[in-house]
């Protein structure tokens, strides 16, 4: 590959920016799905994080979900 065809992109954000955010909450969901069955939970997890709103979406299950 020349670099005459190399494309480099990169992105950063602040920490607060709503992307963080929702990656904190995604991570405490998952931890939360972990500490109950670490063996056997399954998760998929969303957050969408704006102005005054969270929402939380996905689908997951554990073991011990009887």
């Amino acid at each position: 590959m020349t670099l005459s065809n190399y494309l480099f992109t990169s992105e950063s954000v602040s920490e607060g920016h709503p992307d963080k955010v929702s990656d904190r909450i995604s991570d405490a969901v998952l931890d939360e799905f972990i500490r109950r069955d670490p063996l056997n939970c399954r998760l998929g997890c969303e957050t969408f994080t704006t102005t005054n709103r969270i929402i939380v979406g996905g689908e997951g299950r554990c073991g011990d979900d009887g």
